[in-house]
């Protein structure tokens, strides 16, 4: 049985993670929607590969790369009452964090439009979404540098400034993008005022944050210590990192792939892929606002070495992740056709047809997905990043993938299969997230002991 206090630190750190994650995934899809009604389905087509293609970067190395990394060690050390080594931790993975994105930026602008050569993009799409892609890799820098601070916020316990600044950044996208794209204000832009919206509302939100971290957080960047460079922290920074982004590598690398064998089935395929992925995107919030918070609660129970209340924090977040994403899975069951026609013209018959079936068959994967969420994180905040790795190597590459390419490449069956596909890498991706998570807190109980 749950405690009350276990109930209520929980939904403390995970509610507003939650509805953090919640606002930038309605913002997306108002995005997709407006660009949607300015200019059809070639229009979704060319910001749906470029944002892919972005988005994939983000999450591999920093998202799920630096961040969980500083996260992780934060908790930690806050658990430990550790501040000194938390400061460091943080300094030191900012510094890393920035060195990455500039790395990452930079080579994203340099080589655009052969990445969306080789992602399928032809002729007009490939047109509009170089150039969106090349104004968009400047809100990508600072969406970057928000996902850092954001990380050490939460690494003890603050996640409610991520939250408030989801909703600044939100608020000026979706302004921007009705004044930009349609011409409200001066001359229509369409898909390029989409880019500048971006860029305009992240720097924004990495501004908010900047001066927040400098005057108002608990943990903070300091210069000592990054010019100290402890070389072992930056090690044991490293080591959690390099596993943690090759585990959203293999996943989102695979998706990546999945996108590009379903783009040469055609534009309408790809559209309706991309808007059905865009409306299940939603539910995605509960199972990776729950994540976030059990990789601080994990961390920091792991800090104080109390393993028994890490176990019951993991299954508080497993059960509240599941039971709000589920609510989703009825939603996507019933009305699947209402919620795909918000997104395109009643005249792409085909387009809304396909893209209702997907998100049918998504409403099976839910509860998976939140398992799969929430003992990915617990097993990060624990310091083991290398087995949500190896699991998610194993269901992307020898489930996902092949599949997928058997069955939309070879067979040439419909969209719909590669959704079954996916139901079945989740289920299979929940149950090995369970297990190992069960063994890393024995083995860390028998090494107490």
């Amino acid at each position: 049985m749950l405690s009350r206090t276990v109930i209520k630190e929980v939904l403390d750190i995970s509610i507003p993670a939650v509805a953090e994650a919640t606002v930038y995934t309605l913002m997306a899809m108002l995005d997709t929607m407006i660009i949607g009604n300015y200019g059809g389905n070639k229009a979704v087509s060319a910001i749906g590969i470029s944002n892919e293609i972005l988005n994939t970067c983000v999450a591999i190395f920093i998202t799920v790369g630096v961040s969980i990394g500083i996260t992780s060690f934060v908790s930690r050390s806050i658990g430990a009452r550790d501040i000194r080594d938390a400061e460091e931790y943080a300094s030191l993975g900012f510094v890393i964090g920035l060195f990455v994105s500039i790395i990452i930026c930079y080579s994203l602008f340099s080589f655009s439009e052969i990445i969306l050569q080789i992602a399928g993009a032809r002729g007009s799409v490939l047109s509009l979404s170089n150039r969106y892609t090349r104004i968009t890799i400047i809100a990508i820098f600072f969406n970057m540098q928000i996902n850092i601070i954001n990380s050490i916020l939460r690494g003890y316990g603050n996640t409610y400034t991520p939250f408030l600044v989801s909703l600044i950044v939100a608020a000026f996208k979706i302004s921007l993008d009705l004044i930009l794209i349609f011409g409200i204000i001066g001359a229509k832009m369409g898909v390029e005022g989409s880019a500048v919206a971006s860029v305009i509302s992240q720097a924004i939100g990495f501004t908010f944050l900047m001066f927040y971290l400098i005057y108002k957080s608990e943990v903070k960047i300091r210069l000592r210590y990054v010019l100290k460079l402890s070389s072992k922290k930056v090690k044991d920074l490293i080591f959690l990192v390099i596993p943690s982004s090759m585990e959203d590598a293999a996943f989102n690398l695979s998706r990546l792939l999945g996108t590009f064998i379903i783009m040469r089935a055609g534009t309408v395929s790809f559209a309706a892929n991309q808007i059905a992925n865009t409306v299940e995107s939603i539910s995605f919030m509960p199972g990776m606002g729950f994540g976030t918070a059990v990789t601080t609660l994990v961390g920091i129970k792991i800090g104080e070495k109390n393993y028994r209340e890490a176990k019951e924090y993991s299954c508080a977040c497993a059960l509240g992740a599941v039971a709000m994403m589920s609510v989703f899975s009825v939603v996507f069951l019933i009305i699947p056709n209402f919620l795909v026609d918000l997104f395109v013209d009643e005249n792409e018959k085909k387009v809304v047809y396909l893209a209702s079936l997907c998100l049918f068959i998504g409403a099976f994967e839910q509860p998976a997905i939140a398992l799969s969420s929430v003992f990915a994180g617990a097993l990060k905040g624990s310091g083991d990043a290398k087995s949500p790795f190896i699991i998610s190597l194993v269901t992307s590459w020898i489930i996902r993938v092949p599949l997928i390419f058997y069955f939309i490449r070879i067979l040439k069956l419909s969209i719909t299969y590669v959704w079954w596909v996916t139901v079945i890498q989740w289920t299979v991706d929940a149950i090995l997230m369970f297990i190992f998570f069960e063994k890393r807190l024995n083995n860390l109980n028998r090494l107490r002991k």
